[in-house]
């Protein structure tokens, strides 16, 4: 599992490790890491005659981009510092020029033929995006033809927030020190960041137990996913119950009970006006006309996809809400949603919205979230006492208290009509078979990048038929990775 700390956190458990060790020693691990990072990057034999360019800045990212670039000038790089600021970092620069770095007097001129750009401008602290001074270097960086590497993070990103409030400078790759930082896994700052590289400095020690921000990976979404045993049964495997769709629109009926069977519910019990369309492409569902009460036992209920404006639909989502089981509120069930009565509930409740949804349940606009994922996720599930799933660029998953959860599986591909509605019936069946909220959330939306990943095979459009049907690939990948 991939962790990442506020700032705040990083820096009292860096001091911590400080006061054991020698002076310079923490600094001198980080800018080892860095400068062999660059090497692999450059290339086996490439060292030797490269042209590299150390932005620096003030702080103590200035000073392990001066050390790294030191490192690689000891291994015949051509290094070149463009020193940003009123002063750099003494010993940084001391070392650099020692090993034969030189101080550009032109900042544009070494960037022009660089083959690999360290982003060393501001450090974990900086706010507000770059300082105007910065700005004309790092675009003739971008625009040049070297690998910009970026030192702990893209400089002008909000390293807490993941927010880009100004100007900053992309990165193809992000060497980040002793662990990750909240800004690197989500956008839009994640999008700067390029890939990312962890250098271990021997900060775990010091770090507390519990993060701020975790990702899931194969190993542990394979831990959490439910396998039938030899004793189950329909209904200890789980039995989820769909309300989605309309005359308008029995697609998001389909898709919604589709996401339910692939995410290997033991029955999906549907409840709608889509009912022809759902036995027509899954005979197995057990179909009710309403009200969702009389459908049936069920172990969890999903609300919302593709429901309209059509009379009964509100007096359904309250139904479904005023049940004793955990429920799923996605799409048109979000509309107008009632923190109060959410939050009244005896079962654990999952709202599902994409920006614009959260924006509405905000009074927020849809840039604001955009913007501000992590503060709109923490918000979302604290006003409504509720697990959130924000879909997105970076879809965030939060239960108003511990980590949030971020999804590394996500690809622009899933920007496609009914793809949330394969997730909501994915998600309802992990609720229903058992999982908390925050973890039915989580394997849902890791299996659905995945899905998405191998439909598109990451370079072709997809659609959200094809999401689905690319369910149990994406699960037999996690439950048995190559």
């Amino acid at each position: 599992m991939r962790t990442a700390y506020r700032v705040e956190t990083v820096r009292a458990a860096e001091a911590a490790l400080m006061a054991r060790l020698p002076e310079g020693a923490l600094m001198g691990r980080a800018a080892a890491g860095l400068a062999a990072a660059c090497c692999s990057l450059l290339g086996r034999g490439r060292v030797y005659g490269a042209r590299v360019v150390v932005l620096a800045g003030t702080g103590d990212n200035g000073g392990d981009a001066l050390y790294a670039g030191a490192r690689l000038a000891r291994r015949g790089a051509g290094a070149t510092a463009v020193l940003l600021g009123a002063k750099a970092h003494q010993g940084g620069l001391a070392a650099f020029l020692a090993a034969g770095g030189r101080i550009a007097d032109d900042p544009f001129e070494p960037l022009a033929g660089a083959d690999l750009v360290l982003d060393g401008i501001t450090g974990i602290g900086g706010r507000g995006g770059l300082r105007p001074e910065a700005v004309p270097v790092a675009r003739a960086a971008r625009g040049s033809d070297a690998v910009v590497v970026a030192v702990d993070l893209p400089s002008g990103v909000d390293a807490d927030t993941g927010e880009v409030a100004g100007e900053a400078l992309r990165a193809d790759v992000t060497v980040t020190f002793g662990t990750y930082k909240p800004g690197l896994l989500v956008d839009p700052a994640h999008a700067y960041a390029g890939a990312l590289r962890l250098v271990e400095i021997g900060l775990d020690a010091t770090l507390p137990g519990v993060p701020d921000l975790e990702a899931l990976q194969h190993e542990d979404v394979a831990r959490l996913l439910p396998v039938p045993g030899a004793e189950s049964d329909k209904y200890r495997r789980g039995v989820v119950g769909v309300v989605a769709g309309s005359a308008r629109y029995p697609g998001a009926a389909v898709l919604a009970v589709t996401g339910a069977l692939r995410g290997g519910a033991g029955a999906v019990r549907y409840v709608g006006a889509g009912g022809e369309a759902v036995l027509a492409a899954h005979p197995e569902t057990l179909v009710h006309t309403g009200p969702p009460q009389k459908a049936g036992r069920v172990q969890a209920w999903v609300v919302g996809p593709g429901l309209g404006e059509e009379p009964g639909a509100r007096e359904a989502v309250a139904d479904v809400l005023a049940s004793d089981v955990p429920v799923l509120v996605d799409a048109d069930g979000l509309r107008g949603l009632d923190p109060a009565v959410v939050r009244g509930r005896s079962a654990p409740t999952l709202l599902t919205p994409h920006a614009g949804e959260a924006a509405a349940l905000l009074s927020a606009t849809r840039e604001e979230v955009e913007a501000g994922r992590l503060a709109a996720v923490r918000e979302l599930a604290g006003r409504f006492g509720a697990t959130v799933l924000l879909k997105g660029s970076t879809t965030l998953v939060h239960g108003g208290t511990g980590p949030v959860r971020v999804n590394p599986t996500g690809t622009s591909w899933l920007a496609t009509a009914g793809s949330g509605d394969v997730l909501s019936g994915l998600a309802g069946s992990l609720l229903a078979a058992g999982l908390p909220p925050v973890d039915a959330a989580s394997c849902a939306a890791y299996l659905h990048g995945l899905a998405a990943r191998r439909a598109s095979s990451g370079t072709a459009p997809v659609t959200a038929t094809e999401v689905a049907g690319s369910l149990r690939g994406a699960w037999g990948d996690v439950m048995a990775p190559s």
